[in-house]
């Protein structure tokens, strides 16, 4: 088949995030003339989505390919501009897709969290990219893209407002409904089963710049908050944000590749606001203690196995799906500048973030780096979704995503 036969190749369809994907693709852009595909390893699963995302939709191509054969997976590159990907853990899955699209120019986003796994291919496909002209975006789901997309468009009107970026940013997690998926929380056991086995990444994981083109870059911001905390600027309790690990590395990583545009001395953090009162100082110590009490269990191998065959939900599964309950979450981005100027921006998604509202953000990324939409003026190379597609996913999100993005 000549190459960009697909503008977008939805690899994982049959998954539970990947189906949802496919039916964000379907109902938005069936009119229209961008030309996509469904892949993964068995075919019945693949015709049961077509099923799921419409009754007329048989008419979308389904291709095979497997995530541990390089040839196939050269065959399905050959095929596209993109390749959208939501089989993980990918640190299993997808380091040899990684390296074909690398090698072959052909354009990928993904979920992941996992960032010793992302260290790992930046180090390893970084300069291959580059020379191959393939954009590696990763982290296009909720993790990262309302924190990095939100940073963004406040530092844009602080700009404006100020003359200068803010220094510093805070995100608070104000309300937020859903549920995970069983592939994403076994990505997240997969990096504390890797912590546990290597120290390397145990410190890679406390090293708040490790996803910089230099993870040995010294800046202000230290390890990610662990305990229950009383907010002074909200008059609330807050408690860890359990997707600050990955968020705020992909932030960092933002700022360096755009030149340290928010400065060498930028600070961020992420956290989650519980409340008022008694109740809610309760509720972020319990919180912050499930966190801590999640990671000693998993890192060990008989309550790792219990977690895994009793209580968390197995890959491929996901929430229960309400179609008049969709879930949402409301997330504020406090910005301050050197001579203590505010400015806080409000991002909102309208649909569970951990599937519902992450279909539609990676949907949009992956039109965002297709040919079919031809609108970005960058290289090759290991990017991050703001410093890769800054304003044209921003206007997508916003178009197609359900997302605002607000100045209070």
């Amino acid at each position: 088949m000549p190459k960009n036969k697909f503008d977008i190749i939805i690899w994982g369809a049959s998954g539970f995030t990947g189906k949802w994907v496919a039916k964000h693709m379907y109902d938005t852009y069936k009119d229209t003339d961008l030309k996509w595909a469904i892949a993964g390893r068995n075919e019945d699963k693949l015709k049961s989505v077509l099923s799921f995302i419409g009754s007329d939709a048989e008419d979308v191509p389904c291709l095979i390919a497997d995530s541990k054969d390089e040839d196939s997976l050269r065959e399905l590159a050959a095929k596209t501009s993109v390749i959208l990907t939501t089989v993980g853990p990918y640190a299993y899955y997808g380091s040899e897709l990684v390296k074909v699209c690398a090698e072959t120019g052909t354009h990928y986003c993904d979920l992941t969290g996992e960032v010793p796994w992302m260290r790992r291919m930046i180090d390893q496909y970084q300069e291959v990219a580059k020379k191959s002209g393939a954009r590696i975006v990763f982290s296009c789901g909720f993790d990262s893209i309302p924190s990095d997309m939100g940073v963004h468009f406040l530092q844009q009107h602080a700009k404006a407002a100020f003359g200068k970026p803010v220094s510093d940013i805070t995100l608070y997690v104000v309300k937020m409904k859903g549920g995970a998926s069983g592939g994403t929380i076994h990505s997240l056991l997969n990096v504390i089963e890797e912590a546990k086995q290597d120290e390397s990444v145990a410190k890679l994981l406390n090293n708040p710049y490790s996803l910089n083109p230099n993870p040995d870059f010294e800046g202000p911001d230290m390890p990610d908050l662990t305990d229950a905390q009383y907010d002074d600027r909200l008059k609330k309790w807050t408690a860890p944000f359990v997707m600050a690990g990955i968020n705020t590395r992909i932030v960092r990583r933002t700022n360096a590749l755009l030149d340290f545009s928010y400065g060498e001395a930028f600070r961020y953090k992420e956290t989650q606001v519980m409340g008022r009162g008694l109740k809610a100082k309760l509720g972020a110590k319990s919180m912050s203690a499930g966190v801590k009490a999640l990671w000693v269990m998993a890192s060990k191998d008989l309550s790792l196995s219990f977690l895994k065959k009793f209580v968390l939900p197995k890959q491929g599964q996901g929430p229960k799906v309400d179609p008049e309950d969709p879930g949402f979450y409301v997330l504020h981005l406090v910005g301050t500048t050197d001579d203590d100027s505010t400015l806080t921006a409000v991002v909102k998604g309208d649909s569970d973030p951990g599937y519902g509202s992450t279909s539609k953000m990676l949907s949009e990324a992956a039109i965002c780096l297709s040919d079919w939409e031809k609108s970005l003026d960058i290289g090759g190379g290991c990017w991050t979704p703001a410093s890769a597609m800054g304003d044209i996913l921003l206007n997508r999100l916003r178009e197609n995503a359900g997302l605002t993005f607000d100045i209070q």
